[in-house]
């Protein structure tokens, strides 16, 4: 079983939808996938925060299901982990939103195995997962890639968390996670998890850059991460277009080489919604 970690509500299933559609579409092997979906409802900080529905979920499933009936999502509600550990602390109002803090209890929610691979939504996979799933983590907590823009501007080994390929038994035996949660309790950090993660690792195993390339698509590379960028023409601005934003994918990046995905993807989300019986 290959498992995958997302995390958010309604508001990111495109980009989840679509990631897990390239998953599928790029790699060739009979293991099932299991997805994990991790979501909470803190509409009390915003009316936008509440749980991914199971619309979304029962069309996941669907989706996952047409490529191999052995797939499976699997929804985790961890509105109460949440407002245990976090209600009200200094990170409440993340650099994205709380969503970002959720994988945190990634150690505590039941059903999540000894190895995961946590993606963030907007990603899509250029090649076979299997090239990043079998990477070996013996003696590490998670394996990542440099964060495109950190290596320079903060140190040469500064991490992205968008991609985290997890050595669960590892990181229990160490307290990764609790280590982490305790510094979103009680110190604002600049990027939150991702902070709080840096902060609390004992070893990590880092990745090339095709694992997590948030600039460039080439032919090697196998994650590419749809994050905000800088672009210098037609002057210096940066824009966050992401992997569901189609024509501007089309037009400002000029890639084509999702194309078969986004036709399935249309497929799914343009189906009548089915009469639950």
């Amino acid at each position: 079983m290959i498992d995958i970690l997302f995390c958010g509500n309604d508001g990111v299933f495109d980009g989840v939808l679509t990631c897990t559609l390239s998953i599928l579409r790029r790699t060739q092997t009979d293991e099932p996938f299991c997805f994990h979906i991790f979501t909470m409802d803190v509409s009390h900080l915003d009316e936008r925060y509440t749980c991914i529905s199971q619309e979304h979920i029962d069309m996941l499933d669907d989706a996952v299901k047409a490529h191999n009936a052995h797939n499976t999502v699997m929804l985790h509600d961890v509105t109460r982990y949440y407002m245990k550990a976090f209600s009200g602390c200094p990170n409440e109002g993340a650099y994205c939103s709380p969503y970002t803090l959720i994988r945190l209890f990634a150690d505590v929610v039941k059903g999540i195995p000894d190895k995961l691979l946590y993606l963030d939504a907007d990603i899509m996979f250029n090649r076979d997962i299997r090239l990043l799933w079998d990477t070996p983590l013996e003696g590490y907590e998670y394996a990542a890639a440099r964060d495109h823009y950190g290596k320079y501007l903060i140190s040469p080994g500064y991490i992205n968390a968008g991609v985290l390929l997890f050595n669960m038994r590892y990181a229990r035996q160490t307290g990764l996670f609790k280590k982490a949660r305790w510094w979103i309790r009680r110190k604002k950090l600049v990027f939150a998890d991702q902070s709080a993660l840096i902060r609390s690792t004992t070893r990590r195993k880092l990745l090339a850059q095709r694992f997590n390339d948030q600039k460039f698509l080439h032919r090697h590379t196998v994650v590419r991460h749809f994050s905000k960028r800088l672009f210098w023409l037609p002057y210096p601005h940066t824009d966050n277009i992401k992997q569901w934003h189609i024509d501007k994918v089309h037009s400002v990046f000029r890639y084509r080489q999702f194309d078969d995905i986004y036709d399935e993807y249309y497929k799914i989300i343009k189906e009548p919604i089915k009469e639950k019986t």
